[in-house]
């Protein structure tokens, strides 16, 4: 190995390390959005952000589909509209994200936003992390949307970013109802699970968050218009909304307080076969 060489692997290390060190406080504001609204919802959005930028968080997550209001559910909108959905859609490089790009860069923040994304005649329900730098370092589309999103078009790719405060994780909702895609981004590195969410929450949701949590070892937090949980890596929760309405859910999120390691060192992966291949 070269001097070079080896002088760049020694900064790569230690960034690494530093990174999986890091400390930082997380904001997930549970807001509701108004329907369809766009520019309303970010209106809302940007002065929730401001307020917890001066609460001191450096990471901050909307709900999932915030930003239209998480409309391309047949559930919640009753009839669904293809062409009224594509319109509502919002490209990567629409002009509402380039407005967040740049709230993140003024209060030097990562920001992630949930909403409808459009790529074309194609819908995805997606969610985009913002850089204090107005880059983006995450950009992730919902993987597993069940049968209540049949306009959206299923992700199929997993996304852990690699930042300064250490490796994050997204998984949209549904996502979290399947062991998989938490283990397989902690398996990618990921130590902070981010888990923008709409459907259901409660105890049930509750206890199963903790489990994620608990069983990867790894932080996470679940942000919803109606419930906010963030949770250490032992399964506690350190921190969650209180009472109804608006709120900002903060805590200091420490990447050196890792949980349960050996469960995932006692894995035996060449015997889990079945679980990868498709049901009969």
């Amino acid at each position: 190995m070269t001097l070079w060489k080896a002088l760049v692997c020694c900064l790569f290390c230690c960034w690494v390390a530093r990174a999986g060190d890091a400390s930082f406080v997380f904001a997930g504001l549970s807001i509701t959005p108004e329907q369809w609204n766009k520019d309303a919802n970010f209106v809302k959005m940007e002065r929730y952000v401001r307020q917890a930028a001066a609460m001191g968080a450096k990471v901050i997550s909307t709900p999932e589909g915030y930003l239209e209001g998480y409309v391309g559910n047949r559930k919640r909108v009753p009839g669904l509209d293809r062409e009224k959905y594509l319109a509502a859609g919002e490209s990567l490089d629409g002009p509402l994200l380039g407005r967040a790009a740049a709230l993140a860069r003024e209060l030097k923040i990562y920001l992630l936003i949930g909403f409808a994304e459009r790529r074309g005649e194609r819908m995805y329900n997606s969610a985009v992390i913002f850089s204090p730098d107005g880059s983006v370092a995450s950009h992730y589309s919902k993987i597993h949307t069940a049968d209540d999103e049949p306009l959206n078009t299923k992700g199929t790719e997993f996304s852990v970013a690699e930042t300064p405060l250490g490796r994050w994780g997204t998984l949209i909702c549904f996502d979290r109802q399947l062991p998989e895609t938490a283990r397989i981004l902690t398996l990618r590195g990921a130590q902070f699970l981010l888990a923008p969410s709409w459907g259901g929450y409660g105890e049930m949701n509750d206890q199963m968050m903790r489990v994620r949590a608990y069983e990867n070892g790894v932080w996470l937090a679940f942000v919803h218009p109606n419930r906010c949980l963030i949770i250490d890596p032992r399964g506690k929760i350190v921190a969650q909304n209180t009472g109804e309405g608006d709120q900002i859910v903060t805590a200091t999120i420490e990447l050196r307080d890792t949980g349960p390691i050996q469960l995932l060192r006692e894995r035996r992966p060449e015997l889990y076969g079945e679980i990868a291949r498709p049901r009969k």
